[in-house]
């Protein structure tokens, strides 16, 4: 019995562990960039959309398709530093323990 008590003492640490990585990531803004910083998107913590910036040198509407590709660039960028984030938040909320593929706590 000591053992069963330990363990949900444990889960209910780590339950907490993960809210409290929640809060911070909700507060969390990431930019991402392309173009040498021509193209610039702000992603909340959540992943959100929250601005954009793009310098009017880009604005050709002749050469519409390389300003969608440095959008696309700058979300992947921004989208890869806040997984590298989450990975890292995580990590710290689990105390290192590694899950399965596909498993979110809290449960």
């Amino acid at each position: 019995m000591k053992n069963l008590a330990g363990l949900m003492k444990q889960a209910q640490a780590m339950q907490q562990n993960m809210q409290d990585m929640n809060a911070r990531l909700e507060t969390l803004e990431i930019q991402g960039e392309s173009g040498a910083g021509l193209v610039q998107l702000t992603l909340t913590g959540k992943g959100v959309l929250k601005s954009t910036k793009i310098d009017p040198k880009l604005l050709d509407p002749n050469d519409a398709e390389m300003l969608q590709d440095l959008i696309v660039a700058a979300h992947h960028d921004a989208k890869t530093k806040l997984e590298t984030i989450a990975a890292e938040e995580m990590q710290k909320a689990t105390g290192g323990i590694s899950l399965p593929p596909g498993m979110k706590l809290p449960f």
